[in-house]
Parts: C-alpha cells; sequence; structure tokens
C-alpha cells in the first residue's frame, strides 16, 4: 500500500492535501474493491494531482472520461488490474437552447445557473457552445433534477433536452496571438497584457479571487508567472505564456501570449 502520509505531506505545501486525501480514499478503495472507483469531475490541476497519486499505487490504474473529445474537465477512474470490465463514469449528455434572437448566453450565465440550482462545480464537466446553443455533460445522479429545475438561464427561458454522449461536438477555440513586453513576469503585468487591462484592474480581480494560475487560485499579483502557465480570469477566458523570448534593449521582458477566446 502507498504510504498515505509521505504523499499528504508532498501535496500540504501547495495546499492541495484535502483534494489528495479524497483521491487517496478512493484509490485505496479501488484496491480494497479489486474493481475501481470514481471521482467527480475534475479541472486540469487536479487531474494531474490524480496521475500523481495513482503512480504511487501497485496494480491500478487510472482512466479518465468528460464525455467530450478532449475535454478540459473529466472523471477519474482508479481501476484494479484485477477488474476487466468497463467503468461506468455515470456522465449523462444535455443540449440547451433558447431564442438567440432576444439573448445572448455565454458560459458564466449557464454556470451561474447551476450553482443557482444549488449545485457544486464538480457535477459539472465542460460546457460547448454549438450554432443551436449549448451542450454540456453532468453527473448522472443530478439528471431528475435538472431536467426539472434548468428552465431559465438568466433573463432567458431555455429548452433542455438529454442527447447521447455520441452528438456531443469537439470544443472549437478561438486562439489570438499576443506579442508584449512586461517589466517583469508578475501575475499582473502578464494577465493585463493578456486580457487587456490595466495592471491595477487585474490587481484587483486577483485580489478578488477572480483569477486562476495553472487552475489554482492566484497567490497575489506578484506571483512569478513562466512559459507554460495557463491564468484564467472568470468570464474571459484563458492566457497561456506561450514564450518568453528575451529581454529588450530597454530592458523589458518580451513575451507571446495566447489567449482562448
Amino acid at each position: 500500500m502507498a504510504d498515505r502520509e509521505k504523499i499528504l505531506k508532498y501535496f500540504r505545501a501547495g495546499g492541495d492535501e484535502e483534494l489528495a486525501a479524497k483521491l487517496l480514499d478512493l484509490c485505496e478503495g479501488a484496491k480494497r474493491s479489486r474493481k475501481y472507483k470514481l471521482s467527480d469531475f475534475l479541472d486540469p490541476h487536479s487531474l494531474n494531482v490524480a496521475e500523481i497519486i495513482a503512480a504511487n499505487f501497485d496494480r491500478i490504474k487510472m482512466e479518465t472520461n468528460g464525455g467530450f473529445l478532449n475535454p478540459e474537465r473529466a472523471k477519474v477512474a482508479f481501476v484494479s488490474e484485477d477488474f476487466y470490465g468497463q467503468p461506468d463514469y455515470a456522465i449523462d449528455a444535455y443540449k440547451v437552447e433558447w431564442d438567440k434572437r432576444y439573448y445572448t448566453l455565454g458560459h458564466q450565465d449557464i454556470l451561474g445557473a447551476f450553482m443557482g440550482l444549488g449545485f457544486k462545480r464538480d457535477i459539472l464537466g465542460d460546457i460547448v457552445f454549438i450554432p443551436e446553443g449549448a451542450q454540456f455533460v453532468a453527473d448522472k445522479s443530478f439528471n431528475s433534477y435538472i431536467l426539472s429545475n434548468l428552465t431559465q438561464i438568466g433573463a432567458a427561458t431555455v429548452q433542455l433536452i438529454n442527447i447521447p454522449k455520441s452528438e456531443l461536438q469537439e470544443k472549437e477555440e478561438q486562439v489570438k496571438i499576443i506579442s508584449a513586453t512586461v517589466a517583469a513576469m508578475r501575475l499582473d503585468a502578464v494577465a493585463a497584457a493578456g486580457y487587456g487591462a490595466s495592471r491595477s484592474r487585474m490587481a484587483d480581480e486577483i485580489k478578488g479571487q477572480n483569477v486562476k494560475v495553472n487552475w489554482k487560485e492566484a497567490k497575489n499579483a506578484a506571483q512569478t508567472i513562466g512559459e507554460g502557465d495557463i491564468i484564467s480570469y472568470r468570464g474571459r477566458g484563458r492566457v497561456e505564456v506561450a514564450e518568453v523570448r528575451g529581454t529588450t534593449k530597454k530592458g523589458r521582458i518580451s513575451i507571446t501570449l495566447k489567449r482562448y477566446i
């Protein structure tokens, strides 16, 4: 059996001890039952934590499923090598439509409607917009409640139906390449360049817990950002630090950013 305390100590410094403990419980449960145990929907950072934990267990493999092809959020199955079936990820798929002549809805509107129904974020997977409206996936155990109660998003009356998972469409993201210079690789400076905002505005958003780095809540405006880091700003998409190109003659740092819209 993996050394539980050693694993928890590893994740304690980064603030992931509670998440690691839940995932360890699942791993240990899969090993005892010789079957599999499922997580809730996890973001990319949490999926990385799950991968590290699974690597500490003999005869346990980690599989993922988020309904969509190449999902951002997915459920993890910790599967015993003694289990020869296929895990049931308990995921239902939905299509939601509204009158686009009068209402424009975004990711935050749909997510906000879910939270307004009392759901936690971890029962909901990706939300993907399509020409007719949007598709999303959620934990199967909440199916009846979702169909009965998700009748309005913002001011828009919506029509919601279950669809086969085979009808889920791949997310099409628009990418904007941004070339910028910053005085330092601080979060507020890099985020300001990526989102076209002032540093003071970004500092306020970071303080208001509206900004994440690599899917973890940002520490502070002065947090150091490096190549490959992902910044997400609530309701405004993600910015990836694609390249740190070097220092200009004036001593500023030249960077290339990818803004996912």
